[in-house]
């Protein structure tokens, strides 16, 4: 992780700039957990057996799972700058997110995340929105690619 601290001025004038997470495995064990605390059971996230049987030739992440990888991946950008003087940070929403391509179990995933406005909407309250794509390590094209927006609040 970087130590590098920024002001949110300074975050501002970065719009553009591209960051990318270190890997993470999605492992079955994530895939349950993650059917279990959604009640999304279908086979085809958690029976390899009859997932076999698929297009997809055995268990796959739920888009969800994917898309809920964010913070995770967030965390694991080497030189993701510290902003002073953050109390906190909110999901906002998407302006769109696409599921491109299946994360299936055992596969390795990244985040690539590029800044590409950050507003002050009042005084303390920013607005940022960043492109996150979700690479899928050793596959040409993405799991999925989403504009998310969220607000610091300084």
């Amino acid at each position: 992780m970087s130590n590098d601290t920024i002001s949110i001025n300074e975050l501002a004038t970065q719009i553009g700039t591209e960051r990318i997470s270190d890997w993470v495995e999605v492992s079955q064990e994530m895939i349950d957990k993650f059917a279990d605390a959604t009640g999304d059971h279908q086979f085809i996230h958690v029976n390899p057996q009859m997932a076999a049987m698929t297009p997809f030739g055995g268990t796959i992440a739920h888009g969800f799972l994917t898309l809920s990888l964010m913070p995770l991946l967030s965390s694991k950008v080497a030189d993701q700058p510290k902003i002073e003087g953050v109390k906190m940070g909110v999901n906002y929403g998407g302006n769109k997110v696409r599921f491109i391509t299946p994360v299936r179990s055992g596969k390795r995933v990244r985040g690539r995340f590029k800044l590409m406005e950050l507003i002050e909407k009042r005084p303390g309250q920013w607005q940022q929105t960043n492109e996150f794509t979700v690479e899928i390590e050793g596959e040409d094209k993405p799991a999925l690619i989403a504009e998310w927006i969220s607000q610091i609040f300084v």
